[in-house]
């Protein structure tokens, strides 16, 4: 699913404008742009934008729903077989094979048993699966993730497992006003991470924070993904939140 004419695609601008941000971010920071991957959020939108945003030089590609996902790469891994997929929602434990088969990341590990079958299913003839930690920074009661103290002992256990290999942490904090607001929860999964990772002598070298609407304060706080839908693709269908 090749496109003509990237620079006249719709996505040229806004995709453009995403990456001049993180670039001003990181500069801000003091750090290399390139230490920030930008991870296009696809969710809810079709094949087709996909193969857009791949024109335009777009590799990593985030996915919520499972079946929505595998049907897209299906349909685009012929012309692009070079696109990373990431799953980055929540997941169920019978949706398990269909991620361990067919997607590169998973960033939403939040209990061992989710881990283990995922280390299970994961096809031997691939690498393996990198994962992240989701964390849930604020205690919301409606979101997904581990609680922060709860953290370090799934770490260590899901670092044993034999196909996957651990990257880092996740979180998706509640929004807030202001860059110093939205700085202090990214603070606190660096810190986390960084704690962790000196606990059990493990290398963990990614943080998944920040989107369309904090990712500056992200960057700042020193994330190396950051997961960016609605200012890419434009407003969503009902179905599903923003990203």
């Amino acid at each position: 699913m090749s496109l003509a004419s990237p620079l006249a695609s719709p996505l040229a601008h806004p995709l453009s404008a995403v990456r001049q941000r993180i670039a001003q971010a990181a500069a801000a920071a003091g750090r290399d742009p390139h230490s920030v991957t930008l991870l296009a959020v696809s969710k809810t939108f079709p094949a087709e934008d996909i193969a857009r945003a791949a024109a335009l030089g777009q590799t990593a590609f985030g996915e919520n729903y499972v079946q929505e996902a595998v049907d897209k790469i299906a349909a685009l891994r012929p012309d692009w077989p070079a696109l990373q997929w990431h799953f980055i929602g929540p997941l169920q434990s019978n949706k398990t094979r269909d991620v361990a088969e067919h997607f590169d990341w998973v960033h939403s590990i939040d209990r061992l048993k989710l881990a283990q079958r995922l280390s299970d299913q994961r096809p031997a003839e691939l690498d393996p699966l990198q994962v992240c930690i989701q964390v849930n920074v604020d205690s919301e009661t409606t979101k997904s993730g581990v609680r922060p103290e709860d953290a370090s002992a799934l770490a260590a256990a899901v670092a044993a497992l034999p196909n996957l290999r651990l990257r880092g942490l996740m979180c998706i904090p509640a929004p807030r006003e202001g860059l110093d607001a939205q700085r202090a929860p990214f603070a606190r999964l660096r810190a986390l991470r960084d704690a962790i990772a000196a606990e059990h002598g493990l290398t963990l070298d990614t943080l998944s924070m920040g989107m369309s609407a904090d990712l500056e304060a992200a960057v700042l706080e020193g994330a190396t993904i950051v997961r960016v839908g609605s200012a890419i693709f434009g407003a969503r269908p009902a179905l599903g939140a923003k990203a």
